[in-house]
């Protein structure tokens, strides 16, 4: 049996018809860029979330962009936020010439450690970014009181983490924003790059709308440097087509998760543990991975691929020791438990469409690995 860590073809079969017609009503249209699609998803988006505003913009990563533009970021500035997360997180930051504070990473969740996080604060810092990490929501009311006793701004990348909560309360709320990349893998994925943000706050949405459209207000007055961070009408009306979809996915992919714990629990695999041993019942993880950590990682990944299962690791190199930051001067060992994880984490195959049997095979070859 062949194992795929996902499969976007499945998912097509079952939404394809929406999504052609979707695509034709743009091609008859003629308007391909920040027309009536996009329009229409934002609203749609907005009242799917429970946001107050929904801004379409054109990658996740440009959305964080936006953002941290959106919020005066640059020269100077500190952001602080987890080394173990997808470069982007990062790289947006860099990019505004700003400054990155890391802090280490809570070994059982691998999202950033509220604990550690108030003694990463200079005057110096101008937000927090946390990141929900493969689907689970970081520990927002700690975060949110750290911001309010510092006078800092929080923005939430959530570009994995669509339709999660954490005490019944979704992303972005109590925040400046949150942040969604709709990359095709995602649980909520376009035909190519888009992303979102969201927000409570009129004043913020009106700046990134401004921003994602080179600054200008009315056409061709540029009112501030801003960038070309549209998002394309072709990708809208995809996603209006696939939102409709989004809460079964999402209960899918929980179900899948649950079958492997309960698998992988009957069978007694104890050297192989999940993010979130347990899951509580005050938070929702939405899986956009499912991933577990052993310290045999790179020989269990082997012995899976032999049998025709894929996995992937996110990710073999914490940010803190990325070449690209490296001027930053952070050395191994700054931050141990994000390099652990680094390290033993690996993302096992998971998707709305996968089949119990394939679940059950999975498990039993990691089974037969560790006995």
């Amino acid at each position: 049996m062949h194992v795929p860590t996902q499969d976007l073809r499945a998912q097509l079969r079952g939404v394809e018809a929406d999504v052609r017609a979707a695509i034709d009503r743009v091609l008859a249209s003629g308007r391909f860029v920040l027309g009536p699609e996009v329009q229409a998803f934002e609203r749609e988006a907005a009242a799917w979330s429970g946001a107050l505003h929904a801004v379409g913009l054109s990658s996740g990563t440009d959305a964080i962009l936006a953002g941290l533009m959106a919020l005066g970021v640059g020269p100077g500035d500190v952001v602080v936020t987890t080394p173990f997360t997808f470069v982007a997180s990062v790289t947006a930051i860099a990019r505004l010439g700003a400054r990155v504070a890391f802090v280490d990473i809570d070994p059982a969740t691998f999202l950033l450690d509220s604990g550690k996080l108030e003694a990463a604060i200079t005057p110096r810092t101008r937000a927090i970014m946390p990141v929900h990490l493969f689907g689970l929501m970081a520990d927002m009311p700690r975060v949110h009181d750290i911001a309010r006793a510092h006078d800092l701004a929080v923005l939430e990348d959530a570009a994995q983490a669509i339709g999660a909560r954490l005490h019944d309360t979704p992303i972005g709320r109590g925040s400046k924003g949150a942040t969604l990349s709709f990359f095709p893998t995602k649980n909520l994925g376009a035909m190519g790059d888009a992303g979102m943000l969201l927000t409570d706050d009129s004043e913020f949405a009106a700046r990134v709308r401004l921003l994602r459209s080179q600054g200008q207000e009315p056409r061709y007055v540029c009112q501030a440097v801003g960038g070309n961070f549209r998002l394309d009408e072709l990708q809208a009306a995809v996603l209006r087509a696939k939102l409709p979809r989004l809460e079964e996915w999402t209960d899918a992919r929980r179900r899948v998760a649950g079958l492997y714990r309960s698998l992988v629990s009957a069978r007694g695999i104890d050297p192989l543990r999940f993010q979130l041993a347990h899951e509580p019942a005050s938070a929702r993880h939405v899986y956009h991975q499912l991933v577990a950590r052993t310290p045999s990682r790179d020989a269990l990944c082997a012995h899976l691929a032999e049998r025709s299962v894929e996995t992937a690791i996110y990710y073999p190199v914490p940010l803190h020791l990325q070449p690209a930051f490296a001027s930053w001067g952070y050395q191994p060992g700054d931050f141990p438990e994000a390099e652990r994880a680094a390290r033993e984490t690996l993302a096992l195959p998971i998707y709305p469409e996968l089949a119990d049997d394939a679940v059950a095979y999975v498990v039993d070859q990691i089974a037969a690995f560790f006995a």
